[in-house]
């Protein structure tokens, strides 16, 4: 009876053995098609791809944050406005629909510039506070004779409100290194804030190495983060009030204890009244850049005849003239989409 028990045990072993590897390869191939189904969904996207793996409660916590920002993974084109191939890039985005309405270069590496001091600014209002004065040390000397500065004196302090006047209107470069030793005890260790800020962001194509913009080989970002850094930055109310201005009058102080008065211009032509907008646009203000390897730069928060927001962007214009005739024409195709 025994041998009988054991002989029908090795017959039913093979058995057992088949059906166990079919069910392993039913499994199998259900999670590989599972990965497919997964890669197919999710590839491609660079944005979203981020937003899976950092997804980040504190600035987006319902849904992750891809789906709260225009998104495309390539450029986008849009009727009746032709590309510019002498420019580096640029790009119109609806802030209500959350599209990209038109993309040029988007994902192109480029030279920010000024437009860095987008990236300070955020950081300030994010770190520090307003009402502080900020004590001006050495740093802030040595720059060249045609790099903009707004004369912050050594030893001198200067209240953070203004120093983010003198960074965002004027442009000044002394402005945001006074702004990174606040914030962070030094330029390196700012830097090495700013880039962390911009991958929350999601800017992953972006790397800084000064709070300034000032050229170096290994600074650099794309037409897309910028826009991300400037969405994030416009969520703020105190930074839409001081691109909002027309001027601004800085207190800054010296090492004695004197005060002095410097009266600051915003650098974008509309603000400064050197430009006017298509008519049905308003152009609240923005961020210009300008060096040699980046050429004339600028992004603008606007909003159409409708009271419905833009973020635009041109990167890379020859001059200011150039730079501005493109911008109307962006401007014009913003209008061109409420009517």
């Amino acid at each position: 009876m025994s041998r009988r028990r054991r002989r029908r045990r090795k017959r039913r072993n093979p058995a057992g053995r088949l059906i166990a590897l079919v069910l392993t390869l039913v499994v199998a191939g259900g999670a590989a098609a599972g990965g497919i189904w997964y890669y197919a969904e999710h590839s491609g996207n660079p944005l979203t791809e981020y937003a899976d793996e950092k997804y980040n409660a504190d600035l987006y916590r319902a849904e992750p944050f891809s789906e709260t920002l225009c998104v495309s993974a390539e450029n986008v084109a849009l009727d009746g406005f032709t590309d510019e191939p002498s420019l580096h890039a640029a790009g119109l985005f609806n802030l209500n629909e959350r599209s990209v309405e038109y993309g040029y270069r988007l994902y192109d590496k480029l030279y920010p510039a000024s437009t860095t001091k987008l990236m300070t600014a955020y950081l300030a209002l994010k770190y520090g506070k307003l009402e502080d004065m900020v004590t001006v040390t050495d740093s802030v000397t040595g720059f060249a004779a045609d790099e903009v500065v707004c004369g912050l004196y050594p030893g001198g302090q200067v209240k953070l409100y203004d120093l983010l006047c003198g960074l965002l209107l004027k442009s000044g470069n002394d402005c945001g290194v006074a702004i990174a030793e606040y914030i962070s005890g030094s330029v390196e260790a700012f830097a090495e804030l700013m880039n962390e800020e911009a991958k929350e962001l999601g800017a992953t194509g972006t790397h800084f190495v000064n709070p300034h913009g000032l050229h170096e080989d290994d600074h650099y970002t794309t037409a897309y983060d910028l826009y991300l850094i400037f969405n994030a930055c416009i969520q703020n109310d105190t930074f839409k009030e001081i691109i909002s201005m027309s001027s601004y009058t800085m207190s800054i102080g010296d090492a004695a204890g004197n005060t002095h008065s410097l009266e600051v211009l915003p650098t974008n032509y509309y603000s400064l009244g050197k430009t006017e907008a298509p008519e049905g646009i308003k152009v609240f203000g923005g961020k210009t850049g300008t060096t040699d390897q980046a050429g004339c730069c600028v992004i603008l928060y606007s909003e159409d005849m409708e009271a419905h927001p833009y973020i635009s962007v041109i990167m890379g214009a020859e001059d200011k003239a150039f730079l501005y005739q493109e911008m109307n024409r962006l401007l014009e195709a913003e209008k061109a989409l409420s009517e």
